[in-house]
């Protein structure tokens, strides 16, 4: 048996933690928050509990959770366009489509309640793609 250390095929990637990064995150926040709400799932008479820091359900909070982890380690970090306009699919097929279902709800409503939030949003994908 060898004891030399295994080396992974993956190489770790540093987490994003740029401003372009933190605004997708909050925009992915308000929008799951957005829908959440908008869906009743905070509702009285709704088995799901509330996830007290970002004030939405249970799945809702695992899908936001998921967003930012898929954020934190895109590979394009600060240089990234939107991820609806990015060539790389990074989500798994199911949240993908929970969060394209998140989106066509939640993206038209934004700008109403955060209109700076959308407009930077809709700059930001200007951004040329990544290659």
């Amino acid at each position: 048996m060898s004891t030399e250390p295994t080396t992974s095929k993956r190489q770790a990637r540093t987490l994003n933690v740029g401003p372009r990064i933190g605004r997708e995150k909050t925009t992915v926040r308000i929008m799951i928050v957005k829908y959440c709400k908008g869906h009743g799932h905070l509702g009285a008479g709704h088995t799901k509990a509330k996830v007290e820091e970002q004030g939405v359900c249970v799945e809702c909070g695992e899908l936001l959770a998921y967003a930012w982890k898929r954020l934190e380690h895109c590979r394009f970090g600060e240089n990234k366009t939107t991820c609806g306009r990015c060539p790389v699919h990074c989500y798994k097929p199911d949240r993908r489509s929970e969060i394209k279902t998140v989106m066509r709800y939640a993206g038209p409503r934004m700008i109403w309640s955060h209109p700076l939030t959308t407009l930077r949003h809709m700059l930001d994908g200007l951004t040329s793609r990544p290659s």
